[in-house]
């Protein structure tokens, strides 16, 4: 394979991403994950933390680690649900607040530096490629969900 597959473009962008981030959130002592957990929650009314994981994609035993290292550093609190006392809603911290907003800028600052370097057609162009992947993984539309193994190896 010559030429670079799509997957293989899509995972090399995201890793240099991913990594960019945690560089800039280590200057702060924090992560990337800590830092998009911090975006998740509303500053205002704090966000439910069942509806956390599903808001940010990811399963509940990493979301349960990175809210733990959270409320130990300081950047959120756990309180009842005033709506539902099964529930518990977090809020974040003055120190979370700010550190909210350190991760706001690190976002901001990357989509302008990718703004002032691609031209908007192309972004436009990029989001609705990016969005049909989306789509076809979401609506299970390249993958026959049911198809076995046995089926692939020997069509007839």
């Amino acid at each position: 394979m010559k030429e670079k597959t799509i997957d293989y473009v899509l995972r090399a962008t995201w890793i240099a991403v991913s990594k960019m981030y945690n560089e800039e959130a280590g200057k702060a002592g924090s992560t990337m994950a800590t830092g998009f957990a911090l975006l998740s929650i509303d500053p205002e009314k704090g966000t439910p933390s069942t509806s956390l994981g599903p808001k940010m994609g990811m399963e509940a035993t990493s979301l349960s680690r990175i809210l733990k290292t959270m409320e130990e550093k300081g950047l959120i609190i756990r309180k009842k649900n005033p709506k539902d006392g099964r529930s518990v809603l977090l809020h974040l911290t003055k120190f979370g607040l700010e550190m909210r907003d350190f991760s706001k800028s690190v976002v901001l600052r990357f989509d302008e530096a990718v703004k002032e370097n691609v031209p908007e057609e192309d972004l436009k162009t990029f989001i609705r490629v990016a969005n049909t992947i989306t789509d076809l993984i979401g609506n299970k539309k390249i993958y026959d969900k049911d198809l076995k193994l046995n089926d692939i190896i020997n069509p007839d």
